[in-house]
Order: C-alpha cells, then sequence, then structure tokens
C-alpha cells in the first residue's frame, strides 16, 4: 500500500510538471489583423496590411484547425508574414489566449 501511494505521488507530480510546464507549439494558421480575425483566412491579405499599416489594428494569430484568434505577444516576429499562410513554433497562453513566437515560416 504505502509504495502504491509513493507512486501515485510521483505520477501526479510528474503530471503537475507535464501540463504546467510552457514548450513550444507548431501550429499552422494566418496572420491577419485584430479588426477582422478569422474572416478572411487567406483570401484578402492587402486588407490585413491596411488595417494594420493605416487603422492601428494589431496583427494576430488565427489557428486554421480551430479557426481561433490569438493574440500575439511579439508582433515585431510577424511584420513580414502579414495576410500569409504560416507555420508557427510558439509558446501558447491558452489562459490569456495569446502566443509568443519563436520561430515562422510560410506554410508549404
Amino acid at each position: 500500500m504505502k509504495r502504491f501511494v509513493a507512486l501515485m505521488v510521483v505520477v501526479f507530480g510528474l503530471a503537475t510538471v507535464a501540463f504546467s510546464s510552457p514548450g513550444s507549439t507548431k501550429l499552422n494558421g494566418w496572420i491577419s489583423d485584430s479588426m477582422c480575425g478569422a474572416k478572411h483566412m487567406g483570401d484578402n491579405p492587402s486588407c490585413v496590411k491596411k488595417c494594420i499599416h493605416e487603422m492601428g489594428s494589431a496583427p494576430v494569430f488565427v489557428d486554421e484547425a480551430q479557426k481561433a484568434v490569438w493574440t500575439i505577444e511579439n508582433p515585431d516576429a510577424v511584420k513580414d508574414f502579414y495576410g500569409d499562410h504560416v507555420t508557427i513554433t510558439a509558446t501558447v497562453d491558452s489562459s490569456t489566449k495569446s502566443v509568443h513566437i519563436d520561430a515562422i515560416a510560410g506554410a508549404k
């Protein structure tokens, strides 16, 4: 019985560390703007660029699979990809619905 309790403590301890520690995740999606969000999904990159440059909207990441809009914590990382279909490697914060982009490339 003592071994079982000790084993359970170890298992739950490791599970807590695994689920609470941030890690990088690869995601496919679009760089859009906060005004339009998921509306364009690649069909109007000029609108995305106009909204960001002229209207002052913030760039956002739209997850291709979930159609979810994520705030970008480091928007300078995407300045060359406005309106583009991309693959990002990012640290995801589900509680604030934000991503910190570590790497970005055009999606294949």
